[in-house]
């Protein structure tokens, strides 16, 4: 899996922070996505809640 974030669609509301702190995080100033800090489906999930829709999965 590999998880797309288009920084132009970011809100920034903060859902994916705040629901897999260890997946998704900004360090040094970057969104970094670290996949292997959870399993598939719950990453899914969390990117199906990104309100702007700046997240998305691929295979």
């Amino acid at each position: 899996m590999e998880v797309k974030w288009d920084a132009s669609k970011c809100c920034h509301a903060g859902v994916c922070v705040k629901s897999l702190p260890d997946v998704f995080k900004v360090e040094n100033g970057e969104f970094v996505v670290d996949l292997s800090k959870a399993n598939a489906k719950d990453i899914e999930s969390v990117v199906r809640e990104c309100p702007s829709g700046a997240l998305e999965t691929a295979d």
